[in-house]
């Protein structure tokens, strides 16, 4: 299932990456996660294990679980849970984005070993895609608020 929040009464300010991955957040312990195009607000004061140098990091399962569990908003950012037994290669011509119109196809996560993508949409919506159907489920399950990707962009046709 592809789909998206745009509204939720489950977090207290939009695309607050500990509670979107909440009813997952166990089936995401074995995964690396590709992190790109990120712009964040960091309410506590601490800095979660990221490095703003380059156009994307690589996150192993304890530094993504200090960055789940940070008190921070993500603005804009994508990130890709990948298998830890499957190495990350990236095409740094062209690192996953979350500011292009290919977030928004359904069924197109930005790298091909990826189960889970979250994209981070302007701090006011969130996107987020599995290949994996019994997450995708549990997501559903928790968020039912959420909205098929497809029906959200038919809804919203002139815009995307």
């Amino acid at each position: 299932m592809n789909c998206i929040l745009r509204k939720s009464n489950k977090f207290d300010y939009h695309t607050n990456l500990r509670e979107i991955v909440k009813p997952i957040f166990d089936d995401l312990a074995d995964l690396n996660w590709l992190v790109a195009d990120l712009e964040y607000r960091n309410f506590e004061g601490s800095y979660p294990p990221i490095n703003m140098d380059d156009d994307y990091f690589i996150l192993n399962p304890a530094e993504f679980e200090i960055l789940a569990n940070a008190d921070m908003q993500i603005v804009w950012g994508a990130l890709l849970g990948i298998p830890k037994h499957s190495p990350i290669q990236v095409d740094v011509d062209n690192p996953p984005r979350a500011q292009t119109l290919l977030v928004w196809k359904n069924g197109n996560i930005q790298h091909p070993d990826a189960i889970i993508e979250i994209i981070c949409y302007d701090s006011g919506y969130t996107i987020v895609k599995f290949t994996d159907e019994v997450l995708s489920d549990k997501f559903k399950a928790y968020f039912q608020e959420a909205v098929e990707l497809e029906k959200f962009k038919n809804k919203s046709a002139l815009y995307y």
